[in-house]
């Protein structure tokens, strides 16, 4: 029964490559509930920038006799730094399922200075404790599988994001959180409450508790206006690096390695690697198109600004009620690409990013 199901078509994969991805994801998601989900989402960033580097290094010396072309890169982008060690699908949601857990099974370990619901405490690092850190290879594996099952289906997407969401979503249904939460303003958009530092009541219906009625994903970066001007700015750069080196992920990498700031605790560093990663795609599909490279960064711009827009309406929907971390470039990327995926499957766009359509 066993090797039937591992041998469905479905994960595309013969049954000993996928038992080895398995058992690779189960250790990955271990490892980023060990680091904490973010400190192993940096971890990616960093990995991929490696990966980029040697891939522009490869495409420059590629002429040179005996130098074989796009193995090495590949193998650190693809299979490390988008695969089973640091791949936000498995090492990030392990991270976020290890936190949401521990959000219920051990409030005591809630740091000192943490405002919100532990649950949403991604900078934690759980180091060795062997529970928590089986709750993160459970949902780093299953965020292996479900990506590898909607890339097989074609599902047009960024199919790793789209894993990182859904994982996140699982991990509120069996942890026991709500999975949208209790709205504190007058809609599930308004931040006021957090604004005017309301508490949250509790469930008898009377008492105020310590929490905040409000959790806004990044307090420093909520305001419409903010979002915008940051979302053209890093996608002006996403759309200048990939004219100026031909990688589309290289902007993501940079963006997501200047977290390791955030999670130093440097204050107000922004969160931009779905927006540079946008800006990039931007400049990709717009090039065809307008072939004019000041129009394109333009463009660029534009589909940054719009995905750090789609970051924010989609943390105020679904993170700042509930009691765990849904993370908002996730849900910006899944939903930008899919709307760039139909399109160009439908032929509007000349192309789809990076999306093997």
């Amino acid at each position: 029964m066993t090797g039937a199901l591992l041998q469905l078509p479905v994960f595309g994969l013969e049954a000993e490559p996928l038992v080895i991805l398995i058992i690779a994801a189960l250790a990955g998601g271990a490892f980023g509930a060990a680091l904490g989900a973010l400190p192993s989402f940096i971890f990616t960033g960093f990995v991929v920038f490696l990966g980029e580097g040697i891939a522009i290094l490869e495409g420059t010396i590629s002429d040179v006799e005996g130098i074989p072309s796009g193995d090495l890169a590949t193998g650190i982008t693809d299979v490390i730094g988008f695969g089973a060690v640091t791949g936000p699908h498995i090492a990030f949601a392990g991270g976020v399922a290890a936190t949401a857990y521990a959000g219920k099974r051990y409030p005591e370990m809630e740091p000192a200075g943490w405002d919100y619901h532990f649950g949403k405490d991604i900078l934690y690092a759980f180091g060795t404790k062997p529970d928590i850190l089986a709750v993160g290879a459970i949902f780093g594996a299953i965020g292996m599988l479900f990506t590898q099952a909607m890339g097989e289906l074609g599902f047009p997407t960024d199919n790793i994001a789209l894993s990182v969401v859904a994982t996140a979503f699982l991990a509120r249904l069996v942890f026991g959180y709500p999975l949208v939460g209790k709205v504190g303003g007058s809609n599930i958009l308004d931040m006021s409450p957090f604004e005017r530092e309301e508490k949250r009541v509790s469930a008898d219906g009377g008492t105020e508790t310590n929490r905040l009625a409000t959790e806004p994903w990044l307090p420093h970066q909520y305001k419409w206006s903010g979002v915008i001007a940051i979302g053209l700015v890093a996608g002006v750069l996403g759309g200048y690096i990939w004219l100026e080196t031909g990688s589309i992920f290289l902007g993501y990498a940079i963006s997501a390695m200047s977290l390791l700031f955030l999670n130093l605790g440097v204050e107000k560093i922004p969160v931009t690697h779905h927006i540079s990663l946008l800006g990039a795609v931007g400049a990709v599909i717009a090039m065809p198109v307008i072939g004019s490279e000041p129009v394109v960064l333009l463009v660029a711009g534009v589909f940054g600004a719009i995905s750090g827009l789609l970051g924010e309406v989609t943390q105020r929907m679904f993170y700042s009620h509930s009691g765990t971390h849904v993370d908002p470039p996730a849900m910006a990327i899944a939903i930008f690409m899919f709307v760039i995926g139909v399109l160009y499957l439908v032929g509007v766009l000349p192309n789809a990013g990076y999306l093997g359509l």
